[in-house]
């Protein structure tokens, strides 16, 4: 009799187990989309930034993902650092992080924004949050040393932390008909349907891991 209550007693604790893990698989990966306008959604209409494109994407691919929209447009490295604490929630599972086009526009130091990209990282991973890592190049009219710091920035840092990293965020947009609005710098709505395109790759292998 003893044996028998001990083995309904582990049978129930396993199941109150498997029961508080189903549920947590239930709930919608909390995602944060962390950028400046390339985020944001820079002129373009409701429904076609890229975390609501990408959102869009995961799901119709039976991923229950919430991609919230922290885009802020002009932001530099350093404003993203100062708003980093209150723009990604706690409870955030993964964090796309896009920064450092304007910091490269401008011509900052690659050394400012290699080192705010550092503790933005470092601030995310102390927190629990995974991030992917994307990719910016500099412009040619920058010259070739201020491009070779530059580009280095986010290979480097995705190896040093262990991040994935999506090695050019306007991959098959930049300098393509159609791919861009008229300022022939910010994406088009086709533009960040081809973004989404190359990133629901590193998504979707996120998401099986947490599986």
């Amino acid at each position: 009799m003893a044996f028998n209550s001990s083995i309904r007693v582990l049978v129930a604790a396993f199941m109150t187990v498997m029961a508080t893990m189903t549920a947590a698989r239930a709930e919608p990966a909390q995602i944060v989309a962390f950028g400046d306008s390339l985020m944001a959604g820079y002129q373009l209409n409701p429904g076609e930034s890229f975390p609501e494109r990408l959102q869009a994407a995961l799901r119709e691919r039976g991923h229950d993902v919430v991609i919230a929209n922290a885009g802020v447009s002009g932001d530099t490295t350093t404003a993203g650092l100062a708003r980093l604490d209150w723009s990604v929630p706690d409870g955030t599972e993964l964090v796309i992080l896009g920064l450092g086009a304007n910091d490269m526009l401008r011509g900052v130091d690659p050394d400012i924004p290699r080192r705010n990209l550092t503790e933005m990282i470092e601030r995310l991973q102390a927190r629990d949050m995974d991030v992917i890592l994307m990719g910016m190049l500099a412009a040619p009219n920058l010259g070739a040393s201020y491009g070779e710091r530059f580009n280095a920035i986010y290979p480097d840092l995705a190896g040093e932390f262990g991040v994935e990293l999506y090695p050019f965020f306007l991959d098959g947009v930049t300098t393509i008909a159609g791919m861009t609005l008229d300022d022939r710098m910010h994406p088009s709505a086709a533009g960040v349907d081809r973004m989404v395109e190359g990133v629901v790759p590193l998504v979707e292998t996120w998401l099986s891991a947490q599986e």
